[in-house]
């Protein structure tokens, strides 16, 4: 297990106490949960400090227990019918015109919480439609219908990330599987190739750089227009070690490569996260595409 002092290209400046007490003082009066708080990511302040978060919706307690991740698992409360309005409420306190919305992974639920993510995606268009909306969606245990909501409710981005390579899934995500992953983004460009499609994956796992490149190939082969690289960090003692630490210009070597196999746009760097600096992200994809392709940015 590694335990050694992070390198220092992870050192970031601490935010105002201030900012954070009024980030968090906000999202406490909605009832809302952050992916930022839950999965202790290092960007908190930096995010916070520019005005802007990722909504973590169907509660702060996931069904699944990936061996990464720092969000509570457990057993779920029921949903809150009114977070999408909430989530409403805190995009016009922020003044936000790209959000981003994930989730705990619901398996509790019948259709894996896609009719909720569908419901916070309508409200956000209701209120203002020229607000981008990208979603970061679990894989609904592989049901096609529900991707389908999902996809119904016209999102600009859906994102779905593949996490680690295949070889790693046993032991980093037991209860989730590489293909259903790939299908997933497949699923949302044969439903609606104008949506653009996102990916992720962690490195510092263990995986092989010819793994990590055999997986973004698997990701562009699936219509995927964004990639996001980040360095793994430990959450605690208790979940998958950290085997590497993945120098600044390796992950500028795998940027080069995934420009070569075609993504519109990347994010390579050790800190970046799934969400980092995701509206110029998207704005890559979307220069990337002809107009006919963007109409589901057009009010209506």
């Amino acid at each position: 297990m590694m335990r050694a002092r992070l390198p220092e290209w992870f050192r970031q400046r601490i935010p105002e106490p201030g900012i954070m007490q009024a980030m968090v003082r906000l999202l406490r009066e909605k009832h809302l949960h952050t992916v930022c708080e839950g999965a202790i990511c290092p960007n908190i302040g930096g995010c916070f400090a520019r005005n802007t978060a990722t909504f973590m919706i169907l509660g702060d307690t996931c069904t699944r227990r990936c061996a990464f991740c720092a969000v509570k698992k457990g057993v779920p409360l029921p949903v809150d019918e009114k977070e999408p309005y909430h989530i409403v409420e805190a995009i016009q306190a922020l003044g936000l015109v790209y959000a981003v919305i994930t989730s705990v992974t619901r398996d509790d639920l019948d259709d894996g919480g896609a009719s909720h993510f569908a419901s916070v995606i309508r409200a956000i268009r209701e209120y203002d439609v020229s607000i981008r909306v990208e979603v970061l969606v679990p894989d609904f245990g592989g049901s096609e219908k529900a991707v389908r909501r999902v996809a119904e409710a016209r999102p600009h981005v859906i994102n779905h990330n593949i996490e680690t390579v295949q070889r790693l899934y046993p032991r980093v995500r037991p209860e989730a599987d590489f293909g259903r992953s790939i299908e997933l983004l497949s699923r949302v460009k044969s439903l609606d190739e104008a949506i653009v499609t996102k990916s992720g994956l962690m490195l510092g796992l263990g995986e092989e750089k010819d793994e990590v490149l055999e997986s973004m190939k698997s990701l562009r082969g699936s219509g995927c227009d964004l990639l996001t690289l980040g360095q793994y960090l430990q959450p605690s003692v208790y979940h998958y070690p950290v085997v590497r630490f993945v120098p600044p210009d390796e992950f500028a070597d795998y940027e080069g490569a995934a420009e070569g196999i075609g993504f519109a746009g990347i994010a390579s760097a050790p800190l970046v996260r799934s969400s980092f600096r995701a509206a110029e992200l998207y704005g890559k994809a979307e220069k990337s595409k002809q107009p006919s392709t963007l109409a589901l940015t057009e009010p209506g």
